[in-house]
């Protein structure tokens, strides 16, 4: 007789159940989520936090045993809500010093949902290379010294892929390279340095392997009908099919042409030859198709034709810290770059800006190196000198904040509380600049991102301060409760600027209130698409009202963490070349 086909068994939304591993003592266990944390901090990056909260002591080494690794899915993780295959880690920053969070868009975290688990703790360390394999209540703990050494593509083919996923570190993470990150498929996490914490550990890779859970939403017609009408306003939000037609780089267009893009260290906003990183440039010249994480309804990963193969186009943040930030415009030299990155497993933004650092320093006689701007070949050596520690990229594996400390030149490392700022010049959006000054995580463009407002959108005019407060605590709030819900950040353009009062309101009033009345502005905005997915995914009801109050609720428990760190209001500033210096003429 033929073998049964086994039946998944049905989760009702989560199953409020996060795995303990113990890598010092191979042990395991399981740690449970009332109903009421749930409901405070949602899921993914605030559960993730409030489980980090109360377990982690403050001031102890990121790189050291104590750390932890909180790696945890939002309700929706499994189900079919548009953009929903996100998972979020939480550690302490061996970069910064403080709070680390990424979120990734990799496939890990429904594989780890499939197996009942919400959530991991990962605590202690191996006394060797290893690796973890979850397969719904069996954990094993396996020898990964043969894994050891290998990068991410070389580590992911030896472990497989049929049936599992891996969240995989490359030698830069076993190097404790400070912005060294992690990889789920093709999809990478761990700004601030998740994969040197994961080095730390002797983790090479967390295993996920599909389990017999299937998520189903306690309200399966809700849901459905909620999932339609949010498909519908993704579809038809301009935003959303900017991005499906040129991926993350469709952003280009917009920086070039308010001069934000970052040339030569910042030093410039804008290049002659910035017309070859447009995403519609990318588009004609690299034969780009979709190459998305699942289920995803705007498809801003995309794959083309760079250097005579098909590879990944470079997100937009990675065209511009390690293309034009270092004199670089040939995506093709970029996608050269940004594969050594992902093979050696490193943060781009990180590495560009510590690159970018490194060149001027050279040029003003503080440090002694051969690179320079515009040469891709010095380049393409120094990333993997700094990967694996050889020469001067000892130090740079280090960030630019380390090395401004060391050799001078503070006013020139472009970072916030020492993450690498984004690619967003902020002399020409004086709302993107608070936001990078006050943000949690650094000058991180993630946190809040109001330059969306004042030069993509034009709700807001960029060079004035007004209303800027308002709108940079808003979107910290919600994308923190966006975050937690875990669900891809891209759809707040269409799930609210496509609800009915934004999109029969006329441009010229929206920008009004904005800029005057944005108290009621804001209070205008509708959010309910957001926890209405959560409620029918979980069955516990959550009003906008409690959405928003769970995202400040969030945001504000992450900047207590950084304040037992030692963070204080005199680091929410921003580099002195922003305070201090006008921006050059664009370079010809």
């Amino acid at each position: 007789m033929p073998a049964q086909k086994k039946t998944a068994k049905e989760i009702k939304g989560p199953l409020n159940r996060v795995l303990e591993i113990d890598l010092s003592l191979k042990t395991f266990s399981e740690v449970l989520i009332s109903r009421q944390e749930r409901q405070l901090y949602l899921g993914g990056k605030g559960l993730g936090l409030k489980l980090l909260y109360d377990r982690l002591q403050p001031g102890i080494d990121p790189l050291g045993e104590n750390n932890l690794i909180i790696i945890m899915t939002g309700v929706l993780a499994g189900t079919t809500a548009p953009c929903s295959g996100r998972f979020h880690a939480i550690f302490k920053s061996p970069l910064t010093g403080i709070i680390g969070s990424s979120s990734c868009g990799g496939s890990f975290g429904r594989k780890l949902k499939s197996n009942g688990w919400d959530g991991v703790i990962i605590k202690g360390k191996s006394d060797e290379p290893v690796s973890v394999s979850i397969h719904n209540d069996a954990i094993r703990f396996l020898d990964a010294a043969s894994l050891w050494g290998k990068d991410i593509a070389q580590a992911q083919t030896a472990i497989g892929t049929k049936k599992q996923e891996a969240l995989v570190i490359g030698p830069a993470g076993e190097n404790l390279v400070r912005f060294a990150n992690a990889a789920s498929g093709f999809r990478y996490l761990g700004r601030g340095g998740l994969g040197a914490v994961m080095g730390s550990k002797n983790l090479k890779a967390l295993v996920a392997v599909k389990g017999h859970y299937k998520v189903v939403p306690f309200f399966k017609d809700r849901f459905q009908r909620i999932k339609t009408k949010a498909n519908k306003y993704i579809n038809q939000n301009p935003m959303s099919l900017s991005m499906r037609r040129f991926g993350t780089a469709a952003n280009a267009a917009f920086i070039i042409k308010n001069n934000m893009l970052p040339v030569n260290n910042f030093s410039y906003g804008n290049h002659s030859k910035a017309i070859n990183i447009k995403g519609e440039k990318i588009k004609e010249n690299h034969n780009t198709s979709f190459h998305t994480c699942q289920p995803c309804s705007i498809f801003c990963g995309h794959k083309g034709m760079f250097n005579g193969r098909s590879t990944n186009v470079p997100e937009y943040e990675t065209l511009a810290l390690l293309g034009s930030n270092l004199g670089i415009f040939d995506p093709n030299d970029i996608s050269r770059f940004n594969e050594i990155c992902n093979l050696k497993g490193m943060d781009t933004i990180s590495a560009g800006g510590t690159l970018a650092w490194v060149m001027e320093a050279t040029q003003k006689g503080l440090v002694k190196t051969d690179l320079e701007f515009g040469s891709s070949e010095k380049i393409c050596v120094a990333l993997d000198s700094i990967a694996n520690l050889t020469g001067f990229g000892r130090q740079m594996a280090m960030g630019s904040r380390a090395l401004a400390d060391k050799f001078g030149g503070k006013s020139f490392a472009i970072q916030v509380k020492g993450l690498e700022m984004a690619g967003y010049d902020p002399r020409g959006a004086w709302g993107q600049g608070l936001g990078y000054a006050v943000g949690n995580r650094g000058a991180c463009h993630l946190s809040s991102f109001p330059v969306g407002f004042e030069n993509i959108l034009g709700f807001l005019a960029p060079h004035t301060i007004s209303a800027k407060h308002w709108f940079v605590r808003y979107f910290e709030n919600i994308y923190a409760a966006i975050n937690s819900l875990d669900i891809c950040q891209f759809t707040g353009y269409g799930l609210t600027l496509e609800t009915l009062l934004p999109r029969m309101t006329p441009h010229f009033i929206l920008r009004f209130l904005m800029q005057n009345l944005p108290a009621l502005a804001l209070a205008l905005i509708d959010v309910s698409l957001y926890p209405e997915f959560f409620s029918t995914v979980s069955g516990i009801n959550l009003s906008s009202k409690q959405f928003l109050k769970a995202g400040e609720r969030i945001h504000v428990l992450e900047r207590l963490m950084n304040t037992n760190e030692g963070i204080r209001k005199s680091d929410d500033t921003l580099p002195e070349r922003f305070l201090l210096e006008p921006q050059k003429d664009p370079e010809r």
